[in-house]
């Protein structure tokens, strides 16, 4: 079990930042914020290496391609955007969402984009023809988050409906829908075996649901506000935690308590990542900030 201490702060955005995402080799971070712009950061120096501008509204999300090759990120300008890598520059737009893009995904085989949107749909691109082949419209509010699971044959939806749901790709078909929060879903995601999603509610409670039963078998109970986001660590065995009671929190998954408190950051927390290998993870700051905490 890790304990994680305080690493190093990146500054240069100007207003609130609303997601942070490492690299797949962990060796950068990727930033999306209120300020209109995306910003990659070196992570061992925490020198900003580029920004990049092009949308015109707050930007919600943006992460690198599996194979690092391509940045992704979307915003309430109703658009996604596709730059290169290495480069730095705008490759592709999509275009069809009728409101702000919430969160934005590549699949695991970096072929496709799947995205959520204020507009209560989730679509599905494909990169190489920049088309939408698919949209899906059974949330009845806001969609907060939509990912991939590990095999990219389903994904997992988070809404303010207050419902997780689950779709199977190859069949078109509902899988699961999860009741029980009782306030707007912000976070849904895959445990890395597929096995269960993690999801995360300002109702202050994170919720551990198996996916073939369809059941929930915890709720972490312990934040004092608003939770934003919860992660799982690439084991497993650990899950993270960010709320607007300004702090993160790090819980057992198989014991269903809490093991780690971090409260550094003196303004709201809107999302967190772990680094590929477990040892590091970033938060992304209401005060325009991103923080890094390493292992003890």
């Amino acid at each position: 079990m890790k304990y994680f201490k305080p690493l190093k702060i990146f500054r240069g955005h100007s207003s609130i930042v609303d997601s942070v995402k490492f690299s797949p080799d962990g060796t950068k971070l990727v930033s999306a914020s209120d300020d209109e712009t995306i910003r990659i950061w070196d992570v061992d120096s925490g020198r900003e290496i580029q920004t990049l501008t092009g949308h015109f509204y707050p930007v919600h999300d943006a992460q690198f391609s599996p194979d690092g090759t391509m940045i992704v990120s979307c915003s309430s300008d109703k658009t996604i955007r596709l730059w290169d890598g290495k480069s730095y520059i705008e490759k592709a737009k999509f275009e069809g969402h009728s409101h702000a893009v919430s969160r934005v995904q590549f699949s695991p085989d970096g072929k496709t984009l799947v995205s959520a949107s204020y507009d209560q749909t989730i679509r599905i691109w494909d990169i190489q023809s920049e088309q939408e082949i698919k949209k899906i419209n059974e949330h009845s509010e806001d969609v907060n988050d939509v990912q991939f699971s590990s095999d990219g044959q389903r994904i997992v939806s988070a809404s303010d409906d207050q419902t997780i749901r689950i779709w199977d790709l190859v069949s078109d078909k509902r899988l699961q829908n999860f009741e029980g929060h009782t306030d707007n879903i912000m976070s849904a995601q895959f445990s890395p075996d597929n096995c269960y999603v993690i999801s995360s509610s300002w109702d202050k409670t994170i919720r551990l649901w198996d996916v073939r039963s369809g059941t929930q078998i915890k709720k972490l109970v312990g934040h004092t506000n608003s939770i934003n986001c919860a992660q799982f660590f690439p084991d497993g065995q650990t899950i993270i935690s960010c709320s607007e009671d300004k702090t993160i929190r790090l819980w057992d998954v198989k014991l269903g308590v809490e093991i780690q408190t971090l409260g550094e950051c003196p303004k709201n927390l809107s999302r967190v990542d772990v680094s590929p290998n477990g040892n590091t993870f970033a938060a992304a700051c209401y005060d325009g900030t991103i923080r890094l905490w390493g292992a003890i």
